[in-house]
């Protein structure tokens, strides 16, 4: 990997956060919102709405509008949220925090118990086990996350009293308390991954299993556990880094649903308050975000290929 690509790599992102702050900000000028009268109300003045337009600069050319708002962004500043009057930066990098905190404790679990069970059900691959992790898969993926929601609510929550219902405590604040808090969503949100990954885990695992190199390793003499962790598994990984990566977009943007059901203020939850209130500048934020963090994970995920499999070189 040259340096050359890292930076050409790094521009494309640039390039494509580029287009999509042009997408929202045109998108977000067609809406039938006016920025003075969501911030002053419906009896405000026309003198009082006047001002308020020249001063925020509704009144300028569009483009004109789009050159400050982006020179306010790469300076970290977002604007002022029209629904409560706050700098919307700090209001938004909290709840993407929650989110994001939310997002890993769920993706932990996923790979700690999706990639174990592909393996256990490509190796045992036609036998009991196998048709076992293909039932719990197919199980997992059909029940949407308001209806594992339900459930989990009401077997720890309500039957068994030993989790809290909904919620969200800072684990700075309450560690044991913040975690307890986390481990309902996070198990909602990582069953439809681990049903998801762990068939993506079993089925390319059988493909690299009777693949020459496999067989060569065995015929060296090298013991089957060696085999299969220290070969198989790095090819067998590329593509779930794909899908991995590809559901991060759903981690973060994707549990408004969870964020609800559980009472957790991330920034899914917040985008959907903010399009209700027609919040523009809290949705011009939120959405280039989440934009911002899907495209580095998909870089980290190009980097991720290079580390597992050596053949892969981008030059």
């Amino acid at each position: 990997m040259t340096a050359s690509y890292l930076f050409k790599r790094f521009m494309l992102v640039i390039y494509t956060l580029l287009v999509v702050s042009l997408l929202v900000f045109g998108i977000t000028q067609l809406l039938p919102a006016d920025a003075a009268v969501t911030l002053l109300g419906q009896n405000a003045t026309p003198q009082a709405l006047a001002a308020v337009r020249a001063r925020l600069g509704l009144n300028d050319p569009a483009w004109l509008q789009y050159w400050h708002w982006l020179r306010g962004v790469l300076h970290g500043d977002f604007g002022v949220s029209m629904r409560n009057g706050l700098p919307v930066a700090p209001t938004i990098m909290a709840a993407l925090g929650r989110s994001l905190l939310l997002a890993v404790c769920a993706l932990l679990l996923m790979l700690v118990v999706a990639i174990p069970l592909g393996i256990w059900a490509a190796v045992r691959r036609g036998k009991l086990a196998d048709m076992l992790v293909s039932v719990l898969s197919y199980v997992g993926i059909s029940f949407p996350e308001f209806v594992t929601a339900t459930l989990l609510l009401l077997l720890f929550a309500d039957v068994w009293q030993i989790l809290p219902a909904t919620g969200y405590v800072p684990l700075t604040e309450d560690f044991r308390g913040g975690i307890s808090h986390l481990i309902l969503p996070s198990v909602t949100v990582a069953m439809i991954l681990v049903a998801h990954v762990s068939r993506m885990v079993r089925s390319e695992m059988v493909d690299v299993l009777q693949t020459d190199y496999i067989r060569a390793a065995h015929l060296k003499g090298l013991s089957r556990r060696r085999v299969l962790w220290r070969h198989a598994l790095r090819n067998g990984l590329l593509p779930t880094i794909t899908i991995v990566a590809l559901d991060v977009g759903y981690l973060l943007g994707g549990i408004v649903v969870v964020e609800e059901i559980f009472a957790i203020p991330g920034i899914g939850r917040e985008l959907i308050v903010a399009v209700q209130s027609r919040d523009l500048p809290t949705i011009q934020a939120g959405v280039l975000i989440l934009a911002a963090t899907y495209s580095i994970v998909n870089f980290l995920a190009d980097l991720a290929y290079v580390f597992l499999d050596k053949r892969i070189s981008y030059a």
